[in-house]
Protein backbone atom coordinates (compact mmCIF):
# COMPACT_ATOMS: atom_id res chain seq x y z
CA UNK A 1 0.00 0.00 0.00
CA UNK A 2 1.04 3.71 -0.67
CA UNK A 3 1.02 4.42 2.91
CA UNK A 4 3.26 2.13 4.01
CA UNK A 5 6.30 4.07 4.67
CA UNK A 6 4.43 7.04 6.11
CA UNK A 7 2.50 4.95 8.59
CA UNK A 8 5.61 3.55 9.88
CA UNK A 9 6.84 6.89 10.69
CA UNK A 10 3.38 7.75 12.15
CA UNK A 11 3.66 5.04 14.20
CA UNK A 12 6.63 5.42 15.34
CA UNK A 13 5.87 9.36 16.28
CA UNK A 14 2.64 7.92 18.06
CA UNK A 15 5.03 5.32 20.13
CA UNK A 16 7.66 8.47 21.44
CA UNK A 17 4.90 10.12 22.03
CA UNK A 18 2.96 7.42 24.63
CA UNK A 19 6.22 5.75 25.50
CA UNK A 20 7.29 9.18 27.72
CA UNK A 21 4.52 8.17 29.82
CA UNK A 22 6.12 5.09 31.38
CA UNK A 23 9.20 5.33 33.73
CA UNK A 24 12.49 3.92 33.76
CA UNK A 25 10.88 0.65 34.86
CA UNK A 26 8.71 0.54 32.24
CA UNK A 27 6.01 0.50 34.86
CA UNK A 28 2.85 0.49 32.63
CA UNK A 29 0.18 3.53 33.30
CA UNK A 30 -2.18 2.81 35.96
CA UNK A 31 -5.16 4.18 34.39
CA UNK A 32 -8.56 3.56 32.25
CA UNK A 33 -7.23 1.39 29.23
CA UNK A 34 -10.37 3.17 27.58
CA UNK A 35 -9.25 6.49 28.45
CA UNK A 36 -5.37 5.82 27.51
CA UNK A 37 -6.39 4.68 23.97
CA UNK A 38 -9.20 7.79 23.90
CA UNK A 39 -6.02 10.48 24.22
CA UNK A 40 -3.20 8.03 22.26
CA UNK A 41 -5.94 7.72 19.41
CA UNK A 42 -7.13 11.63 19.38
CA UNK A 43 -3.16 12.81 20.14
CA UNK A 44 -2.12 10.48 16.88
CA UNK A 45 -4.87 11.33 14.20
CA UNK A 46 -6.99 14.12 15.08
CA UNK A 47 -7.36 16.83 12.03
CA UNK A 48 -7.65 19.80 14.97
CA UNK A 49 -4.84 18.17 17.16
CA UNK A 50 -3.45 21.56 16.43
CA UNK A 51 -6.48 23.11 17.94
CA UNK A 52 -6.79 21.07 21.19
CA UNK A 53 -4.37 22.72 23.96
CA UNK A 54 -4.79 18.71 25.82
CA UNK A 55 -3.90 16.45 22.88
CA UNK A 56 -0.18 18.86 22.66
CA UNK A 57 2.83 16.10 22.58
CA UNK A 58 4.41 18.43 25.46
CA UNK A 59 0.67 18.33 27.57
CA UNK A 60 2.12 16.03 30.42
CA UNK A 61 5.52 16.03 31.44
CA UNK A 62 5.68 12.73 33.13
CA UNK A 63 3.23 9.18 34.21
CA UNK A 64 1.79 10.84 36.98
CA UNK A 65 0.43 13.75 35.47
CA UNK A 66 -1.10 12.08 32.87
CA UNK A 67 -2.23 9.69 34.99
CA UNK A 68 -4.12 11.90 36.92
CA UNK A 69 -5.47 13.48 34.34
CA UNK A 70 -7.12 10.62 32.43
CA UNK A 71 -9.14 9.60 36.24
CA UNK A 72 -10.65 13.07 36.11
CA UNK A 73 -12.74 11.53 33.29
CA UNK A 74 -15.68 9.32 34.23
CA UNK A 75 -16.43 8.08 31.12
CA UNK A 76 -14.53 7.72 28.27
CA UNK A 77 -17.48 9.74 26.09
CA UNK A 78 -16.37 12.73 28.47
CA UNK A 79 -12.78 12.70 27.49
CA UNK A 80 -13.65 12.39 24.04
CA UNK A 81 -16.03 15.21 24.30
CA UNK A 82 -13.15 17.38 25.96
CA UNK A 83 -10.66 16.52 22.79
CA UNK A 84 -13.38 17.83 20.15
CA UNK A 85 -12.69 21.22 18.62
CA UNK A 86 -15.43 23.66 18.11
CA UNK A 87 -18.31 20.60 18.27
CA UNK A 88 -21.04 23.46 17.38
CA UNK A 89 -19.06 25.32 14.41
CA UNK A 90 -16.30 23.23 12.97
CA UNK A 91 -16.21 19.21 13.93
CA UNK A 92 -19.63 18.10 13.93
CA UNK A 93 -18.81 14.68 13.17
CA UNK A 94 -16.24 12.95 15.14
CA UNK A 95 -18.10 10.55 17.24
CA UNK A 96 -17.00 7.06 19.51
CA UNK A 97 -19.52 3.89 20.01
CA UNK A 98 -19.26 1.39 22.99
CA UNK A 99 -20.10 -1.35 20.13
CA UNK A 100 -17.82 -1.41 17.14
CA UNK A 101 -19.47 -4.70 15.91
CA UNK A 102 -22.60 -2.35 15.27
CA UNK A 103 -20.56 0.23 13.75
CA UNK A 104 -18.60 -2.12 11.33
CA UNK A 105 -21.73 -3.97 10.01
CA UNK A 106 -23.24 -0.60 9.73
CA UNK A 107 -19.80 0.40 7.10
CA UNK A 108 -21.03 -2.95 5.24
CA UNK A 109 -24.81 -1.83 4.37
CA UNK A 110 -26.41 -3.77 7.84
CA UNK A 111 -28.16 -1.80 9.86
CA UNK A 112 -31.81 -2.19 12.44
CA UNK A 113 -34.68 -0.45 10.23
CA UNK A 114 -38.43 -0.84 9.84
CA UNK A 115 -37.93 0.39 6.41
CA UNK A 116 -39.25 3.70 7.32
CA UNK A 117 -37.35 6.63 6.18
CA UNK A 118 -38.12 10.27 7.11
CA UNK A 119 -37.29 13.55 8.11
CA UNK A 120 -38.87 16.05 11.13
CA UNK A 121 -39.94 19.40 10.82
CA UNK A 122 -41.44 22.01 13.10
CA UNK A 123 -42.99 25.07 11.16
CA UNK A 124 -41.30 27.77 13.02
CA UNK A 125 -37.98 27.74 15.27
CA UNK A 126 -40.14 28.26 18.31
CA UNK A 127 -42.15 25.34 18.01
CA UNK A 128 -41.73 22.71 20.16
CA UNK A 129 -43.74 20.11 18.17
CA UNK A 130 -42.62 18.64 15.39
CA UNK A 131 -43.79 16.29 12.41
CA UNK A 132 -42.63 13.82 10.36
CA UNK A 133 -42.96 13.10 7.29
CA UNK A 134 -41.76 9.98 5.00
CA UNK A 135 -39.11 10.45 2.28
CA UNK A 136 -39.21 6.98 1.26
CA UNK A 137 -39.62 2.77 1.97
CA UNK A 138 -37.07 0.69 1.96
CA UNK A 139 -38.16 -2.66 0.28
CA UNK A 140 -38.61 -5.47 2.04
CA UNK A 141 -39.35 -4.33 5.47
CA UNK A 142 -42.17 -4.15 7.86
CA UNK A 143 -42.92 -0.62 6.73
CA UNK A 144 -43.28 -1.88 3.39
CA UNK A 145 -44.94 -5.11 4.30
CA UNK A 146 -47.66 -2.73 5.98
CA UNK A 147 -48.46 0.16 3.32
CA UNK A 148 -46.29 3.47 4.68
CA UNK A 149 -45.40 5.24 1.60
CA UNK A 150 -43.69 8.10 0.60
CA UNK A 151 -45.59 11.02 1.64
CA UNK A 152 -47.33 9.98 4.93
CA UNK A 153 -47.27 12.43 7.52
CA UNK A 154 -47.20 11.62 11.19
CA UNK A 155 -47.08 13.41 14.42
CA UNK A 156 -46.78 10.90 17.33
CA UNK A 157 -45.62 7.64 18.26
CA UNK A 158 -47.14 5.97 20.79
CA UNK A 159 -49.96 8.37 20.93
CA UNK A 160 -47.06 10.89 21.97
CA UNK A 161 -46.80 14.03 20.41
CA UNK A 162 -43.16 14.42 19.23
CA UNK A 163 -41.07 17.36 20.31
CA UNK A 164 -37.34 18.82 20.29
CA UNK A 165 -36.58 16.68 23.44
CA UNK A 166 -38.39 13.38 23.19
CA UNK A 167 -38.29 12.54 19.03
CA UNK A 168 -34.59 10.96 19.31
CA UNK A 169 -36.01 8.55 21.96
CA UNK A 170 -39.60 7.69 20.45
CA UNK A 171 -38.20 7.03 16.77
CA UNK A 172 -35.27 5.00 18.14
CA UNK A 173 -37.41 2.40 19.84
CA UNK A 174 -37.45 -1.41 18.38
CA UNK A 175 -40.82 -1.12 17.93
CA UNK A 176 -43.48 1.70 17.67
CA UNK A 177 -47.00 2.39 16.55
CA UNK A 178 -46.79 6.07 14.59
CA UNK A 179 -49.86 8.29 14.57
CA UNK A 180 -50.57 9.87 11.36
CA UNK A 181 -52.01 13.00 9.90
CA UNK A 182 -52.71 15.30 6.95
CA UNK A 183 -51.08 18.31 6.19
CA UNK A 184 -52.88 20.99 6.26
CA UNK A 185 -51.93 23.98 3.96
CA UNK A 186 -55.50 25.61 4.44
CA UNK A 187 -56.18 26.50 0.80
CA UNK A 188 -52.64 28.94 0.93
CA UNK A 189 -50.11 26.41 -0.78
CA UNK A 190 -47.61 29.37 -1.44
CA UNK A 191 -47.93 30.50 2.47
CA UNK A 192 -46.81 28.29 4.78
CA UNK A 193 -47.22 30.42 8.17
CA UNK A 194 -50.79 29.19 8.49
CA UNK A 195 -50.09 25.76 7.63
CA UNK A 196 -50.96 22.71 10.78
CA UNK A 197 -50.57 19.37 11.06
CA UNK A 198 -54.35 17.40 11.40
CA UNK A 199 -54.19 14.32 13.37
CA UNK A 200 -56.03 11.57 12.40
CA UNK A 201 -57.08 7.96 14.30
CA UNK A 202 -54.86 6.22 11.87
CA UNK A 203 -52.09 4.22 12.99
CA UNK A 204 -49.11 2.11 11.34
CA UNK A 205 -47.22 -0.32 14.04
CA UNK A 206 -43.51 -0.92 13.18
CA UNK A 207 -40.82 -3.06 14.05
CA UNK A 208 -37.11 -3.22 13.10
CA UNK A 209 -34.96 -5.78 12.45
CA UNK A 210 -31.50 -6.02 11.13
CA UNK A 211 -31.45 -5.26 7.34
CA UNK A 212 -28.96 -4.62 4.30
CA UNK A 213 -29.83 -0.87 2.16
CA UNK A 214 -28.31 -1.88 -1.08
CA UNK A 215 -27.55 1.70 -1.89
CA UNK A 216 -28.87 1.39 -5.62
CA UNK A 217 -32.37 2.15 -5.01
CA UNK A 218 -33.10 3.17 -8.14
CA UNK A 219 -31.80 2.78 -11.74
CA UNK A 220 -33.78 3.06 -15.35
CA UNK A 221 -32.77 4.54 -18.57
CA UNK A 222 -35.19 7.08 -19.79
CA UNK A 223 -36.04 8.44 -23.23
CA UNK A 224 -36.31 12.36 -23.38
CA UNK A 225 -36.75 13.86 -26.71
CA UNK A 226 -34.92 11.17 -28.40
CA UNK A 227 -32.30 11.01 -25.79
CA UNK A 228 -31.00 8.43 -23.45
CA UNK A 229 -31.20 9.25 -19.74
CA UNK A 230 -29.77 7.54 -17.01
CA UNK A 231 -31.47 7.80 -13.68
CA UNK A 232 -29.71 6.56 -10.61
CA UNK A 233 -30.52 7.09 -7.26
CA UNK A 234 -27.94 6.07 -5.06
CA UNK A 235 -28.80 5.88 -1.18
CA UNK A 236 -25.58 5.48 0.09
CA UNK A 237 -21.37 5.09 -0.69
CA UNK A 238 -21.61 1.85 1.11
CA UNK A 239 -18.12 0.46 0.09
CA UNK A 240 -18.65 -3.01 0.51
CA UNK A 241 -17.05 -5.04 -3.07
CA UNK A 242 -20.68 -6.74 -3.63
CA UNK A 243 -22.17 -2.99 -3.66
CA UNK A 244 -19.08 -1.11 -5.87
CA UNK A 245 -19.96 -4.57 -8.00
CA UNK A 246 -23.29 -3.78 -8.37
CA UNK A 247 -22.98 -0.11 -9.27
CA UNK A 248 -20.25 -1.06 -11.88
CA UNK A 249 -22.68 -3.44 -13.16
CA UNK A 250 -25.68 -0.56 -13.09
CA UNK A 251 -23.24 2.09 -15.16
CA UNK A 252 -22.81 -1.23 -17.53
CA UNK A 253 -26.74 -1.09 -18.18
CA UNK A 254 -26.22 2.58 -18.58
CA UNK A 255 -23.66 2.61 -20.94
CA UNK A 256 -25.03 -0.58 -23.04
CA UNK A 257 -28.44 1.39 -23.48
CA UNK A 258 -26.20 4.27 -25.08
CA UNK A 259 -27.11 7.27 -22.25
CA UNK A 260 -25.41 10.24 -23.19
CA UNK A 261 -27.19 12.00 -20.45
CA UNK A 262 -27.12 11.46 -16.16
CA UNK A 263 -28.87 12.18 -13.18
CA UNK A 264 -27.65 11.08 -10.22
CA UNK A 265 -30.31 11.87 -7.38
CA UNK A 266 -27.83 12.10 -3.96
CA UNK A 267 -30.69 14.00 -1.88
CA UNK A 268 -30.84 11.53 1.23
CA UNK A 269 -27.53 9.88 0.41
CA UNK A 270 -25.67 10.70 3.61
CA UNK A 271 -22.13 9.93 2.71
CA UNK A 272 -19.64 6.87 3.11
CA UNK A 273 -16.35 5.55 1.45
CA UNK A 274 -14.30 7.42 -0.07
CA UNK A 275 -13.24 5.15 -2.09
CA UNK A 276 -16.55 4.72 -3.81
CA UNK A 277 -17.03 8.32 -4.16
CA UNK A 278 -14.01 8.32 -6.30
CA UNK A 279 -15.54 5.23 -8.17
CA UNK A 280 -18.54 6.76 -8.95
CA UNK A 281 -17.21 9.74 -10.44
CA UNK A 282 -14.64 7.47 -12.85
CA UNK A 283 -17.65 5.93 -13.75
CA UNK A 284 -19.39 9.12 -14.94
CA UNK A 285 -16.32 10.42 -16.34
CA UNK A 286 -13.56 7.67 -17.24
CA UNK A 287 -11.72 10.44 -19.48
CA UNK A 288 -9.84 11.81 -16.60
CA UNK A 289 -8.11 8.49 -15.67
CA UNK A 290 -4.52 9.10 -13.13
CA UNK A 291 -5.86 12.82 -12.84
CA UNK A 292 -6.16 14.08 -9.22
CA UNK A 293 -9.78 13.70 -7.84
CA UNK A 294 -9.22 15.20 -4.33
CA UNK A 295 -6.20 15.85 -2.22
CA UNK A 296 -6.33 15.21 1.80
CA UNK A 297 -5.07 17.94 4.67
CA UNK A 298 -4.26 15.90 7.44
CA UNK A 299 -3.38 17.23 10.78
CA UNK A 300 -0.07 19.87 10.73
CA UNK A 301 2.22 16.54 11.95
CA UNK A 302 1.01 13.85 9.99
CA UNK A 303 0.72 16.32 7.00
CA UNK A 304 4.75 16.56 7.20
CA UNK A 305 5.05 13.05 7.97
CA UNK A 306 3.38 12.54 4.81
CA UNK A 307 4.90 14.88 2.64
CA UNK A 308 8.43 13.44 4.20
CA UNK A 309 7.98 10.02 3.64
CA UNK A 310 5.18 9.61 0.82
CA UNK A 311 3.54 12.93 -1.01
CA UNK A 312 1.63 10.46 -3.16
CA UNK A 313 -0.22 9.24 -0.61
CA UNK A 314 -2.14 12.42 -0.06
CA UNK A 315 -3.61 12.29 -3.04
CA UNK A 316 -6.91 10.22 -4.57
CA UNK A 317 -6.82 10.28 -8.28
CA UNK A 318 -9.70 9.13 -11.03
CA UNK A 319 -9.56 5.17 -11.96
CA UNK A 320 -10.55 3.04 -14.29
CA UNK A 321 -11.21 -0.23 -12.66
CA UNK A 322 -12.64 -2.02 -9.74
CA UNK A 323 -10.75 -4.34 -8.25
CA UNK A 324 -9.25 -4.99 -11.45
CA UNK A 325 -12.59 -5.19 -13.27
CA UNK A 326 -12.75 -2.27 -16.29
CA UNK A 327 -15.36 0.59 -14.84
CA UNK A 328 -18.07 1.06 -17.49
CA UNK A 329 -17.34 4.80 -17.18
CA UNK A 330 -20.02 7.00 -19.67
CA UNK A 331 -16.96 9.62 -20.38
CA UNK A 332 -19.66 12.35 -19.78
CA UNK A 333 -18.79 16.19 -19.84
CA UNK A 334 -21.78 16.81 -17.51
CA UNK A 335 -23.90 15.04 -14.72
CA UNK A 336 -27.45 16.48 -13.15
CA UNK A 337 -27.01 16.31 -9.41
CA UNK A 338 -30.05 16.01 -7.17
CA UNK A 339 -29.39 17.48 -3.82
CA UNK A 340 -30.85 18.19 -0.55
CA UNK A 341 -30.15 18.85 3.31
CA UNK A 342 -29.98 15.24 3.56
CA UNK A 343 -26.86 14.91 1.14
CA UNK A 344 -23.46 14.64 2.73
CA UNK A 345 -19.79 13.93 3.17
CA UNK A 346 -18.94 11.69 0.12
CA UNK A 347 -21.93 12.69 -2.01
CA UNK A 348 -20.61 16.39 -1.51
CA UNK A 349 -17.12 14.96 -2.07
CA UNK A 350 -18.49 14.10 -5.62
CA UNK A 351 -19.51 17.43 -6.43
CA UNK A 352 -16.86 19.15 -5.40
CA UNK A 353 -14.31 16.99 -7.28
CA UNK A 354 -15.95 16.65 -10.32
CA UNK A 355 -16.86 20.12 -10.65
CA UNK A 356 -13.66 21.52 -11.74
CA UNK A 357 -13.82 18.91 -14.85
CA UNK A 358 -17.08 18.85 -15.98
CA UNK A 359 -20.62 20.65 -15.27
CA UNK A 360 -22.21 19.85 -12.30
CA UNK A 361 -25.62 20.98 -12.43
CA UNK A 362 -26.97 20.91 -9.01
CA UNK A 363 -31.21 21.20 -8.43
CA UNK A 364 -32.72 20.55 -5.01
CA UNK A 365 -31.39 22.43 -2.48
CA UNK A 366 -28.05 23.09 -0.24
CA UNK A 367 -25.86 20.29 0.95
CA UNK A 368 -25.19 19.24 4.35
CA UNK A 369 -21.49 20.90 4.29
CA UNK A 370 -18.98 18.59 5.66
CA UNK A 371 -15.57 18.22 4.26
CA UNK A 372 -13.94 15.75 6.82
CA UNK A 373 -13.21 11.94 6.55
CA UNK A 374 -12.67 9.65 9.33
CA UNK A 375 -11.36 6.45 10.08
CA UNK A 376 -11.90 3.51 13.11
CA UNK A 377 -9.54 3.51 15.45
CA UNK A 378 -9.31 0.65 17.73
CA UNK A 379 -7.49 0.02 21.15
CA UNK A 380 -4.70 -1.97 19.31
CA UNK A 381 -1.08 -1.26 19.12
CA UNK A 382 -1.34 -0.07 15.62
CA UNK A 383 -5.30 1.15 16.05
CA UNK A 384 -6.61 -1.67 13.70
CA UNK A 385 -8.98 -4.17 14.22
CA UNK A 386 -6.66 -7.00 14.81
CA UNK A 387 -4.94 -7.15 18.21
CA UNK A 388 -7.72 -5.04 19.68
CA UNK A 389 -8.47 -4.88 23.54
CA UNK A 390 -10.72 -7.85 24.12
CA UNK A 391 -11.91 -6.47 27.45
CA UNK A 392 -14.48 -3.75 25.83
CA UNK A 393 -15.77 -2.99 22.22
CA UNK A 394 -15.22 1.05 22.09
CA UNK A 395 -14.28 2.81 19.31
CA UNK A 396 -13.50 6.19 17.51
CA UNK A 397 -14.59 8.13 14.34
CA UNK A 398 -12.59 10.99 14.78
CA UNK A 399 -12.29 13.30 11.83
CA UNK A 400 -8.62 13.18 10.54
CA UNK A 401 -8.24 14.91 7.07
CA UNK A 402 -10.30 17.45 4.97
CA UNK A 403 -10.61 17.16 1.34
CA UNK A 404 -9.54 19.27 -1.53
CA UNK A 405 -10.60 19.53 -5.33
CA UNK A 406 -7.51 20.05 -7.43
CA UNK A 407 -7.99 24.13 -7.14
CA UNK A 408 -8.02 23.33 -3.40
CA UNK A 409 -11.57 24.08 -2.64
CA UNK A 410 -12.40 23.29 0.71
CA UNK A 411 -14.48 24.02 3.90
CA UNK A 412 -17.70 24.21 2.66
CA UNK A 413 -19.32 24.16 5.99
CA UNK A 414 -22.60 25.95 5.02
CA UNK A 415 -23.13 23.39 2.51
CA UNK A 416 -22.89 23.26 -1.40
CA UNK A 417 -25.96 25.17 -3.69
CA UNK A 418 -27.56 25.02 -6.61
CA UNK A 419 -27.23 28.22 -8.51
CA UNK A 420 -29.97 30.51 -9.18
CA UNK A 421 -32.50 28.83 -11.26
CA UNK A 422 -31.66 25.21 -9.90
CA UNK A 423 -33.18 25.26 -6.39
CA UNK A 424 -36.36 22.78 -6.53
CA UNK A 425 -37.15 22.40 -2.99
CA UNK A 426 -39.30 19.43 -2.16
CA UNK A 427 -42.85 19.85 -1.26
CA UNK A 428 -44.06 18.49 1.73
CA UNK A 429 -47.86 18.19 1.07
CA UNK A 430 -46.83 17.05 -2.51
CA UNK A 431 -43.61 14.66 -2.72
CA UNK A 432 -44.59 13.24 -5.92
CA UNK A 433 -43.01 9.45 -6.45
CA UNK A 434 -39.28 9.45 -7.02
CA UNK A 435 -38.02 7.99 -10.21
CA UNK A 436 -41.23 9.56 -11.79
CA UNK A 437 -40.54 11.46 -14.56
CA UNK A 438 -43.02 14.37 -12.99
CA UNK A 439 -41.33 14.31 -9.73
CA UNK A 440 -40.26 17.69 -8.82
CA UNK A 441 -36.62 17.64 -9.14
CA UNK A 442 -36.29 14.61 -11.65
CA UNK A 443 -38.66 17.16 -13.41
CA UNK A 444 -36.89 19.95 -13.95
CA UNK A 445 -33.15 17.94 -14.38
CA UNK A 446 -35.47 16.39 -17.44
CA UNK A 447 -36.36 19.64 -18.97
CA UNK A 448 -33.13 20.90 -18.49
CA UNK A 449 -31.57 17.98 -20.95
CA UNK A 450 -34.56 18.91 -23.22
CA UNK A 451 -34.19 22.43 -23.49
CA UNK A 452 -37.61 23.09 -22.47
CA UNK A 453 -37.42 23.94 -18.74
CA UNK A 454 -36.91 27.55 -17.61
CA UNK A 455 -35.52 28.51 -14.21
CA UNK A 456 -37.42 27.59 -11.64
CA UNK A 457 -35.87 28.33 -8.47
CA UNK A 458 -39.08 27.61 -6.26
CA UNK A 459 -39.48 29.02 -2.90
CA UNK A 460 -38.17 26.70 -0.49
CA UNK A 461 -41.30 26.29 2.36
CA UNK A 462 -40.10 28.05 5.60
CA UNK A 463 -40.48 24.94 8.05
CA UNK A 464 -37.56 24.30 10.05
CA UNK A 465 -36.14 20.65 9.53
CA UNK A 466 -34.43 19.50 12.04
CA UNK A 467 -33.32 15.80 10.76
CA UNK A 468 -33.84 13.06 8.75
CA UNK A 469 -33.85 9.19 10.10
CA UNK A 470 -29.83 8.98 9.45
CA UNK A 471 -29.19 11.84 12.04
CA UNK A 472 -30.54 9.30 14.82
CA UNK A 473 -27.34 6.98 13.81
CA UNK A 474 -24.22 9.02 14.77
CA UNK A 475 -22.22 7.38 12.35
CA UNK A 476 -24.72 7.57 9.63
CA UNK A 477 -23.32 11.14 7.62
CA UNK A 478 -19.63 9.90 8.06
CA UNK A 479 -17.07 10.13 5.38
CA UNK A 480 -14.57 7.49 6.18
CA UNK A 481 -11.32 6.82 4.34
CA UNK A 482 -11.05 3.03 3.24
CA UNK A 483 -7.21 3.48 3.59
CA UNK A 484 -6.17 2.48 7.15
CA UNK A 485 -2.85 1.87 8.46
CA UNK A 486 -1.51 -2.05 7.47
CA UNK A 487 -2.20 -4.67 9.48
CA UNK A 488 0.96 -6.38 11.45
CA UNK A 489 3.20 -3.14 11.28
Amino acid sequence: MKYFKALILILTLAFLVTSCFEDDDDIPISTSEINDFVWRGMNTFYLYKENTTDLANNRFSNNQEYTSYLSSFSKPEDLFESLIYQRQTVDRFSWMVDDYIALEQFFSGISTSNGMEYKVFRFSSTDTSIYGYVTYVLPNTDAAAKGVTRGDIFYGIDGTQLTTTNYRSLLNQSDYTVNLGNYNDNSTPDDVNDDSITESSETVSLSKSQYTENPIFINNVLDVAGTKVAYLMYNSFTGTEQFNAELNDTFGIFKNANATELVLDLRYNPGGSVYTAIMLSSLITGQFNGDVFSTEQWNDELQQAFENEDPEALINRFINNNEGTPLNSLNLNRVYILTSRSSASASELVINSLAPYIDVVQIGTTTSGKYQASTTLYDSPNFRRNGANPSHTYAMQPLIFKSLNINGVTDYFDGLSPETGNVVPEDINDLGVLGDVSESLLATAIAKIAGTGRSINKKVKSVDFIADSKDLLPFAKSMYTDKKIPAGL
